[in-house]
């Protein structure tokens, strides 16, 4: 015979494992808020942007196709920026202990679709080494690039600055907090109809009808043990009264 089970069930199953719900949610949340504020070591981010374009000596217009040259280098030039010949003196100019590759790890070079502009962002633990890392690259790279293809055509267009009450990029507590509160719940009503289900006990007559499909004949009520006793104090004492 087909299974159904109808809203008011459902509600029944919530209303039954209410508390253990809560429990859950609380407890989820309350641990992703400890992780988040505590234990998650906050990220910083700097950003400086560094426009690629030939300086004309003259008035002359800006061809077409020398702004696509331009835009075509920005590929090449995010890989040399990112290699151990900007990186190694990115290092030592500011004494870093860490590698070239940690210090890789650090930086990303983007820039917009047909765009002569790309940004180097650094993420660091430290705002003010963010910003450090940010604009020695930059002009480390500016250098360097000039040496190996023997071009003058980068340009900072803006330096990284460390913004006062600058907020970490992440964690995001709240967030954290938030995407806790939703699993914690949803996994907490999954248990909750994972027990019932797995719950074959009778606990009522109804469940007689439901589970068995047998009438109830009859219902035996269960004495409380103290009442029982009491009562039969009570009886011994009367019968002990009408004797004497």
């Amino acid at each position: 015979m087909e299974e159904t089970i109808s809203l008011k069930e459902l509600f029944l199953v919530l209303r039954k494992r209410l508390s253990m719900i809560i429990g859950i949610t609380f407890v989820v949340a309350l641990v992703s808020a400890i992780v988040s504020f505590y234990f998650i070591t906050p990220i910083y981010q700097s950003s400086t942007q560094i426009l690629v374009n030939q300086k004309k000596k003259d008035n002359s217009v800006v061809q077409y196709n020398e702004v696509q040259t331009n835009v075509g280098l920005i590929n090449t030039y995010s890989v040399i920026m990112k290699s151990p010949a900007v990186l190694d003196k990115v290092r030592d100019t500011l004494k870093l202990d860490m590698s070239a590759e940690e210090l890789n790890k650090k930086i990303n070079v983007a820039s917009e679709k047909d765009s002569q502009v790309f940004s180097v962002t650094v993420q660091d633990s430290n705002p003010k080494l963010a910003k450090d890392i940010a604009n020695t690259t930059a002009t480390v790279f500016k250098e360097e690039i000039a040496n190996i293809m023997s071009v003058d055509n980068v340009t900072i267009l803006a330096k990284a600055e460390v913004a006062k009450g600058q907020s970490p990029i992440k964690p995001r507590p709240m967030l954290n907090v938030a995407i806790a509160l939703v699993v914690g719940l949803m996994a907490s009503v999954g248990l909750a109809f994972l027990l019932e289900y797995l719950d074959n006990t009778i606990k009522k007559e109804q469940d007689i009808e439901t589970i068995l499909e047998l009438p109830v004949l009859g219902v035996i009520v269960q004495m409380e043990e103290e009442s029982t006793v009491k009562g039969l104090v009570a009886t011994k004492a009367r019968e002990h009264t009408v004797g004497s």
